[in-house]
């Protein structure tokens, strides 16, 4: 029985990891080429699948976005309180 979770486990990986060099713009890769990212997370399914999330998937992608600098609010707003 640990057997089999265990492949459905690499199985899902792999699968989640093909996925996402596939949907990974060409651009944004980093290392290797894409194509080269796809067939190495095939080929070696857990090492590959690794190897793309820590060298070959993009940076940023879970960084929050940066708030805007602008005023939140009428009370924030200079132009909407000189106007009072």
């Amino acid at each position: 029985m640990l057997r089999v979770v265990l492949s459905v486990a690499v199985l899902a990986f792999t699968v989640y990891c093909v996925v996402d060099v596939v949907q990974t713009e060409e651009e944004r890769v980093r290392g290797l080429p894409k194509l080269v990212w796809l067939v190495v997370t095939l080929l070696v399914p857990l090492a590959g699948g690794i190897s793309w999330l820590i060298a070959g998937r993009p940076r940023g992608i879970l960084k929050p976005r940066p708030r805007p600098s602008g005023p939140r609010g009428p009370d924030d707003d200079p132009d909407f309180l000189r106007g009072i």
